[in-house]
């Protein structure tokens, strides 16, 4: 009930328009694909793909007639090939599509694709999903401004999405968290600090548990964590300012205790300013690019007007910069909001500098 009263029911999913469309065109993220979403829904039947422990994942493996299967076999390879390779077919003889399963839960409902490489049986992920424009401006707001680059592929009404490895949120929580010495307990504090803020400050909506990954990182004598967002869907859409804010999740209360616990509120507030700066800084070394994107974003229709008035006057009451009152489009919020950030950094670093100089 908690997430009901939080966020919408139902968002649907927005056409991508014209000026987005050559902007995908212009940065190489249109490409032409031998299959589509909806050819993937033929299979003929489907079973339930359960965890380790016997529980039911909410993917169903999926299976087609065997007519279909080798055609739709062959076209899943060529995509691997374009979206990880040159997109020659000189990789297909190596390839094994082991598995295609579908998602029954949430918006997205996207296919997962299992390759395997039968010369050493390494194998990866990719996703099939409906082209979405929120979902589209997610994606490219997270290439930019986090620190994670992402490679997707957009298609007519088809959307290809790379695999995010890392250890499901909620399955981190339940599983591993407990196990965690207290010095990375620390460290996680710290990086869901970190994460809450981006995901605030460009807008990025609904990050319960299980639409982030952890990934430890190994380096040197200890173990670093890091949170990566996995799913767009929610970029951009809703009114309310907390469905951006990861911490008012109940799926989140164990990372938010773990702030409570580990943080004092000066290092929670050192580390929300030093994400604000790191953002600041991509928002400046993206230059035309993020430009073009956020340009795009304020004139395309992707939430409602209900949602829009509602945000930015959320946002006004948090900034008091009157400027949120005159946004008609959630890209115009967006926009704002990049620009606040960008120039608080501005005006920061240009104080310092002129202390620096009267000093001397």
């Amino acid at each position: 009930m908690e997430n009901e009263r939080l966020m919408s029911k139902k968002k649907p999913a927005y056409p991508v328009s014209n000026h987005l469309d050559n902007y995908l065109k212009e940065y190489n993220r249109k490409i032409e694909i031998p299959i589509f979403y909806d050819d993937l829904l033929r299979f003929s039947g489907s079973v339930v793909v359960y965890d380790s422990g016997d529980k039911d994942t909410l993917w169903v493996r999926v299976y087609y007639s065997e007519f279909e299967r080798a055609e739709i076999d062959l076209s899943l390879k060529k995509v691997y090939s374009i979206l990880l390779s040159d997109g020659s077919d000189n990789i297909i003889q190596y390839l094994n599509i082991d598995a295609v399963d579908f998602c029954t839960f949430g918006n997205s409902k996207p296919f997962r694709i299992k390759v395997r490489n039968i010369l050493n049986d390494n194998f990866t992920y990719f996703y099939i999903k409906k082209t979405d424009a929120s979902r589209i401006y997610g994606l490219e707001l997270e290439h930019m401004l986090s620190p994670y680059n992402l490679n997707f592929l957009v298609y007519k009404d088809t959307l290809i999405e790379e695999h995010i490895a890392g250890i499901p949120g909620d399955i981190f929580i339940k599983d591993m968290l407990p196990k965690c010495s207290e010095s990375e307990k620390s460290q996680l504090a710290k990086e869901f600090v970190k994460f809450n803020e981006r995901c605030m400050i460009r807008l990025l909506g609904d990050m319960r548990s299980y639409n982030y990954v952890i990934v430890p990182v190994h380096d040197f004598d200890h173990v670093v964590y890091r949170i990566r967002a996995i799913d767009f869907d929610q970029q951009c859409y809703e009114g309310k300012l907390n469905v951006y804010r990861p911490q008012f999740f109940k799926e989140n209360y164990q990372m938010v205790e773990l702030v409570k616990n580990k943080l004092l509120v000066s290092s929670v507030d050192q580390y929300k300013l030093e994400e604000r700066s790191i953002v600041a800084k991509r928002i400046i070394s993206s230059s035309n690019r993020i430009k073009k994107l956020r340009s795009i974003c304020k004139k395309d229709e992707i939430s409602t007007l209900e949602n829009i008035k509602m945000l930015r006057e959320y946002i006004y009451g948090l900034t008091l910069d009157s400027q949120f009152k005159k946004c008609k489009t959630m890209g115009s919020v967006l926009d704002l909001t990049l620009d606040f950030v960008k120039r608080n950094y501005e005006d920061v670093s240009m104080k310092q500098i002129l202390d620096s100089n009267i000093k001397v």
